[in-house]
């Protein structure tokens, strides 16, 4: 291929490969910097890129709010302590479990995998009937499908072990595998997002009346970003559970909720690069904030600011972002090339 051809390529592309150069400049930033706790919170930064992609895939391009995909990654999670926990842990948490996933251990690879497909059948399972409904209507009653699960899960002891603590899932989620994982997810949104399913769900969320009289299956197409947005949900849950090594339903609710709804308000919710950045500026606030609780010395002198300045910091900060740029950070709008 050309020099000029290039040239158009990145031009007419130039979004997620931007985007994906961003994050790599990212972890290879933490990697010379060789701080562990600077590298969770990079992989931790990178599973949520992942969810919040997944959160822009349905929300950004339908345009109804979803309160309910916290569940979908819940349900990835414990689908991957399922699935790879050895057998003794899964006796002893999940006694509940069929005799043939007791006696299985699937290796985490591709039990994180199935953890998606899993949050994914759920998903077409429920949307069958939810994405029939419409805007504000859709959204409880997605936040009734998280209520639900949460409710569920936290008293399903033989299955999930409640309110307890599962632990024994295996480490596989660092720095690259979640890399891999945001770039993959980011590749698939743009191409969602550019195809004519995209296209399709798009004009309904400008003017559903005009796209159904144009020929547009609105529930249709809702329910295949519905389906496609779950599975990666889904699949942050799986690099989670395989990131902490354990995981409990409490999670899962509504502090992960509204975060990470906050992260795509923030950075530009009807754009695929404002959910990246929205991720990467929060967290970067987040970890600023939380290290000023911690406090620093300055000579002999301990500097510390008071406990809950990173909650009051953080709702300032987007407070801020909504009243002087109300469709966030991006303006909705997506990353050109050159910039």
């Amino acid at each position: 291929m050309d020099k000029v051809s290039w040239r158009s390529l990145l031009q007419l592309h130039g979004t997620p490969i931007v985007l994906s150069l961003l994050l790599i400049i990212i972890v290879l930033g933490t990697a010379a910097a060789q701080s562990s706790s600077l590298d969770r919170t990079t992989v931790d930064l990178l599973i949520r890129v992942v969810f919040v992609v997944g959160l822009y895939i349905f929300i950004g391009n339908s345009g109804v709010v979803s309160f309910g995909h916290t569940a979908f990654m819940m349900l990835g999670a414990y689908a991957t302590g399922w699935q790879d926990c050895c057998s003794m842990t899964k006796s002893f948490f999940m006694p509940g479990l069929p005799q043939f996933m007791l006696d299985t251990t699937v290796p985490p690879p591709i039990a994180t995998i199935v953890s998606g497909l899993f949050a994914a059948l759920f998903a077409l399972l429920i949307g069958a009937v939810i994405m029939r409904l419409s805007g504000i209507v859709a959204s409880i009653a997605t936040f009734a499908i998280l209520m639900v699960l949460n409710v569920v899960y936290s008293n399903w002891d033989s299955l999930t072990a409640g309110t307890s603590t599962m632990t024994g899932i295996p480490a596989f989620t660092d720095r690259w595998i979640a890399l891999l994982a945001a770039v993959v997810a980011i590749f698939c949104a743009y191409l969602y997002q550019i195809s004519r399913f995209g296209l399709m769900l798009r004009t309904s969320r400008e003017d559903e009346v005009a796209a159904k009289a144009s020929g547009v299956d609105v529930i249709r197409q809702r329910l295949i970003a519905f389906v496609l947005s779950a599975f990666f949900a889904g699949l942050a849950g799986g690099l989670y559970a395989h990131f902490l090594g354990t995981i409990t339903v409490n999670a899962f609710f509504l502090d992960l909720t509204f975060i990470t709804l906050a992260m795509l308000v923030v950075g530009g919710m009807n754009s695929l690069c404002g959910a990246v950045l929205g991720v990467i500026s929060i967290s970067a606030l987040i970890e600023a904030l939380r290290q000023l609780e911690r406090g620093f010395d300055i000579g002999s002198i301990a500097i510390a600011v008071p406990g809950g300045t990173q909650e009051i910091g953080l709702g300032v900060a987007m407070i801020l972002v909504l009243i002087f740029r109300q469709r966030g950070i991006t303006d909705n709008k997506e990353i050109t090339w050159p910039l």
